[in-house]
């Protein structure tokens, strides 16, 4: 038998770290209607993507942790390949010694000769501190990365917000809240897996089968470069296919879990009206049905998952054997050593670690690459009221306000308004009513620049709205809603929200002013009262008082009251009235009423009907013209008054 060849011991790279998992993974598609025709999130577009935001000036003090999690990374995979090169080498000096010592000192160390213990113990050693370096470099890169990872993923999530937050209504009012909120979600942690994953993983792993390809041609023989690569070719062909047919069952998972969520989310939301129907159990009857179908298909998808490991193990452990009969082949024929069998099998197994969940990663990365893409195509919208190039900053002169034949169309109605021209002279106080669906609403949408009209033109002081930047035009604005929205924080956060910096004396007599005072005196933790998810631990009378607090104190040029005592007990209202007529003084005053006695005493009236300037006038010119105005307020006085005649029958 021809003498194995000799081996040095060469320096190289170390099993590769398996598999380093983020902590957080993609979740599932999301639940809108537009799923099914969700982006296809092309990984080639997902790598310039991730690459362009670590290159971002705002990524710029993270550069050296790049640099170094990168150099780390090849360490790590050039001692992974050198790793089992190491192993062999010592075999093969101790299979050499013994093999060449005398039969009758066999196994007796101290007749060896004398360098022999310490060469193949270095050789082991070697091999031991380059396995470590390969699992010690990765997890060393992971921690330095970390900080650079959570703050790409912020940096993606801030910037999908506040490009979310500058979209114009119509975005809004269309966008599922909840799904919306996930796209930003997933697409944030899409970057941290893929950064982690697709970057520090995949992509290295192909680095070292490159290596290794060349360092098992080099030392062993071409052979074992070709089963390296056809077994690894062979793998993710299979592992590509598989997947891709897993997709359709995997999305039948998706389409039953979006199902269940959506039946939860709804009914746990609107349990208000669940119970006051007494539908708890056929809500839950809905929500089992829902988990019942998406049992099914998930188990589905977990016996082709099985299935795909399975035959992954065939190709891996086909590959393992190729390589150890034709190491064995070679040697038994001299021309390696022993020690060669176990490092050629091993230099395989090293490669094979990170690959062993790619079915698993292929479709969490190619999910990961489609949260991005939905990320990025929000990211592209564009509102459909944005500022001009040129917008200058509102100049207040009074804060006179003009309609000049507006025109606008909402869509799904055939025409929202026409021709509507108000005159709304500074510090005026001024009422528009009309039917249901006559555009008043519509009106103050187009004054607060969350429409453009299609014809005609809105200005305050003479200035197109279209010419003005819409953060100084809103800052002139005040809105006391009909229904008052609060976020779930404290009493004294919803008060300041227009004036955050308001000083204590401010908050105390704007509570003042809007009848609060008592209010808030009565509770336990004063201010810092928490109203609860879009205040519903507050009453409507106390949501709406809150509402007029707030508006009051951004003290605004032009104040807007929509509905805004609605809400009120009767008693309650004219309190409110009156710290309402005290808070117009010196502003323009505009007063949406359905309520036609809040707006009685207003210098103007304009009467909206279709879309339309039916009627203009004060109250009195109003009535003696006995038109719509008349007819309206006619039918509420009758209304009043058949009321508080029942009432009175009842007491008696």
């Amino acid at each position: 038998m021809a003498p194995a060849r000799s081996h040095s011991l060469s320096s190289g790279a170390c099993p590769s770290n398996a598999l380093s998992l983020p902590a957080m993974r993609p979740t599932k598609p999301d639940s809108e209607e537009d799923a099914k025709q969700a982006p296809q999130g092309s990984l080639g577009k997902t790598m310039w993507r991730l690459f362009a935001l670590l290159a971002s000036p705002e990524m710029a003090k993270w550069r050296f942790r790049m640099g170094l999690a990168l150099v780390l990374t090849i360490i790590a995979k050039l001692f992974s390949v050198a790793a089992p090169i190491l192993f062999g080498d010592g075999i093969n000096l101790i299979v050499d010694a013994t093999g060449n010592a005398p039969a009758s000192q066999a196994g007796q160390t101290s007749t060896l000769w004398p360098g022999l213990l310490t060469t193949f113990t270095l050789a082991f050693i070697a091999y031991a501190v380059a396995r470590f370096l390969s699992v010690g470099a990765p997890q060393l890169r992971d921690a330095m990365f970390a900080p650079v990872s959570q703050d790409a993923q912020r940096l993606t999530a801030v910037r999908a917000f506040a490009h979310v937050q500058g979209l114009s209504i119509g975005y809004h009012q269309t966008k599922r809240t909840g799904a919306l909120q996930r796209i930003i979600e997933r697409g944030a942690r899409a970057v941290d897996f893929l950064m982690r994953f697709l970057i520090f993983n995949i992509a290295p792993t192909l680095f070292e089968l490159t290596l290794a390809a060349i360092v098992l041609s080099a030392n062993y023989g071409w052979e074992f470069a070709v089963i390296a690569v056809v077994t690894i070719i062979v793998y993710m062909a299979l592992t590509w296919s598989m997947t891709e047919w897993r997709v359709g069952i995997r999305r039948q998972m998706n389409d039953a879990d979006n199902e269940a969520s959506a039946r939860a989310v709804d009914g746990l939301i609107n349990f208000e009206t669940v119970k006051a129907f007494a539908a708890e159990e056929r809500e839950s009857d809905a929500y089992n049905g829902a988990m019942k179908r998406y049992a099914g298909a998930a188990a589905k998808s977990q016996s082709s998952l099985a299935l795909l490991n399975g035959l992954q193990a065939l190709i891996m452990n086909a590959g393992l054997l190729a390589m150890a009969l034709t190491a064995g082949w070679k040697a038994f024929n001299g021309v390696l050593g022993a020690g060669d069998v176990a490092a050629v099998t091993l230099v395989l197994m090293n490669i094979y670690q990170p690959l062993n969940i790619l079915g698993w990663a292929y479709r969490e990365i190619k999910q990961g690459a489609v949260d991005m893409e939905r990320v990025y195509e929000t990211l592209a919208l564009k509102p459909d009221v944005a500022d001009a190039p040129d917008a200058r900053p509102l100049l207040l002169q009074g804060g006179a306000v003009r309609f000049e034949n507006v025109g606008f169309t909402h869509d799904g109605r055939s025409r929202s308004l026409g021709g509507v021209s108000m005159e709304i002279p500074a510090g005026s106080f001024v009422g528009i009513c009309g039917p249901s669906g006559a555009g008043k609403s519509t009106v103050l949408r187009l004054l607060f620049r969350f429409y453009d009209p299609e014809q005609g033109s809105v200005s305050i002081d003479g200035q197109d709205l279209r010419s003005i930047a819409q953060t100084s035009l809103r800052d002139a604005l005040g809105l006391v809603p009909q229904d008052v929205v609060l976020f779930n924080d404290t009493l004294r956060a919803n008060v300041i929200y227009g004036k955050p910096e308001a000083s204590e004396a401010e908050i105390a007599d704007v509570l003042k002013r809007a009848h609060l005072s008592d209010f808030v005196a009565g509770l336990p933790e004063g201010l810092e009262t928490r109203v609860g998810e879009r205040g519903l631990k507050l009453s409507g009378g106390e949501k709406q008082r809150v509402g007029l607090a707030r508006a009051i104190l951004k003290d605004p040029a032009v104040l807007i009251l929509d509905e805004a005592t609605s809400a009120l007990d009767s008693q309650t209202e004219s309190e409110v009235q009156a710290a309402l007529s005290e808070a117009a003084e010196g502003r323009t005053t505009i007063a949406v009423a359905h309520r036609l006695s809040t707006i009685a005493g207003a210098d103007r009236i304009f009467v909206l009907d279709a879309g339309r300037v039916a009627e203009t006038g004060s109250h009195d010119e109003l009535l003696a013209r006995g038109g719509l105005y008349a007819d309206m307020w006619r039918r509420q006085s009758e209304a009043v008054s058949a009321a508080t005649t029942l009432v009175a029958e009842i007491a008696e």
